[in-house]
């Protein structure tokens, strides 16, 4: 940030986006990381880690409700969910407002992160914290789903991308884990890059799932601020009617949640897991 004005996103070598600064809140600038918020007119607030946007107080509810929403009414009975990483408490916020998920633990590597967000990014959690529902473990993602004896009827993993501390999250050991904590019928979900710009992230994801989950695939949504094209989600069970459920059903339960989305619905829900060609080619 050489000049107070701008910030420039530094993902892709040869392009990239840039958001005016307004007001920076916040910067710690170490050998290990270099972390920043700011707010920006059009965006809010913005937090980005090493050039690259995290989440951004405009459009972090479109990621978020697809994360959650997604998996949670497919499955139709998710009593307890497993959220890893979301240290910004956005994840667990959509995850609470279903009335019908009785136990929800949520596993971040840093407790930092957690008072750090509900500071600086207080909408993201909005209070979610404080649910009687939450058992919040500070440990690392792949070391709690290897050993943990319980079992989860949705797995959420809202890691960062697959370089540096989020690698693991992306790694054999880590899925292997996710399916032994699952209950049978369960639904594991992570975030998997903008494939446009990071196919190889998909393809690999895809090989190393279908290892373990008899029904692998991919569903996507468009969020602004993740540049390049559509967010892509991985989608992993051993049920495949899972990922193709009736719109009636889907409708019934949505109203029956009584969700307040702004980007969520059935409809939707069943389109997003229509894939481009290029990325049904790169997974053939």
């Amino acid at each position: 940030m050489a000049d107070k004005e701008t910030w420039h996103e530094t993902l892709h070598s040869g392009f990239g986006q840039y958001f005016s600064v307004d007001n920076l809140l916040y910067r710690d600038k170490t050998a290990h990381q270099d972390l920043v918020i700011f707010e920006n007119a059009a965006f809010g607030r913005v937090m980005a880690l090493d050039g690259v946007v995290q989440t951004t107080e405009r459009d972090e509810f479109i990621y978020h409700e697809m994360m959650t929403h997604v998996p949670i009414l497919a499955h139709g009975n998710a009593r307890r969910v497993l959220i890893i990483g979301g240290g910004d408490g956005a994840m667990l916020r959509e995850v609470a407002r279903h009335q019908s998920v009785e136990h929800i633990t949520m596993v971040e590597i840093d407790a930092g992160v957690v008072n750090f967000c509900q500071t600086y990014l207080p909408n993201h959690s909005a209070g979610a914290y404080d649910d009687p529902r939450l058992q919040l473990v500070i440990d690392d993602g792949v070391n709690f789903v290897s050993q943990t004896q319980e079992r989860f009827d949705v797995i959420i993993s809202d890691c960062t991308d697959p370089i540096g501390p989020g690698e693991s999250l992306f790694t054999s050991a880590f899925y292997a884990g996710c399916k032994q904590a699952l209950n049978p019928g369960g639904v594991f979900v992570a975030q998997n890059g903008v494939c446009f710009l990071q196919q190889d992230e998909a393809v690999n994801s895809h090989r190393k799932l279908s290892h373990y989950f008899a029904d692998v695939s991919f569903y996507q949504a468009a969020i602004p601020t993740y540049y390049g094209g559509i967010m892509t989600f991985a989608w992993a069970s051993d049920n495949p009617a899972l990922r193709q459920p009736d719109l009636a059903t889907l409708q019934s339960r949505f109203a029956a949640a009584g969700l307040p989305c702004r980007y969520y619905t059935p409809q939707l829900h069943i389109g997003s897991f229509a894939l481009p060609q290029y990325l049904l080619n790169a997974l053939s």
